[in-house]
């Protein structure tokens, strides 16, 4: 099985939330393949930085939690510009979301595969778009 695993998941288990819905969805990895949109590495990036910022993390564990999101090996779909300044854009319009969300919203609709989110907003979207959610 694929799934689109978007960003909230895996800062939730990364950043050790507790989660349970988080631990279940990554521990389904054994067995699945996440995959995500090209912003996803930007998107982690910086909830890292900003988690630094905030004094949440330190350098140190930012580093450590970088380490293990790129190890759950996901993997990062190529996009073209102008597919995303015209479809992803329009998935964003259509279902109020900005437009890294909608990125993975997208992603999920062309793939034809579920998407894994801790996003209500997103989450909502993707249900109105008629894409499957992961449930663990």
């Amino acid at each position: 099985m694929r799934f689109v695993l978007d960003n909230s998941v895996v800062v939730a288990w990364v950043l050790e939330e507790g989660s349970e819905v988080a631990n279940a969805i990554i521990g389904s990895l054994a067995e699945a393949r996440a995959i995500a949109p090209s912003v996803w590495p930007l998107e982690f990036a910086n909830t890292l930085l900003v988690s630094e910022r905030r004094k949440r993390l330190t350098e140190a564990q930012a580093l450590r939690a970088r380490d293990i999101g790129m190890g759950l090996g996901i993997d990062v779909v190529p996009d073209h510009p102008p597919r995303v300044l015209t479809e992803v854009l329009a998935v964003a319009r259509l279902h109020g979301l900005t437009a890294y969300d909608a990125a993975y919203l997208d992603l999920a609709m062309r793939e034809g595969v579920p998407l894994a989110t801790l996003d209500d907003r997103l989450a909502e979207a993707a249900r109105r778009a008629g894409v499957p959610l992961v449930e663990p």
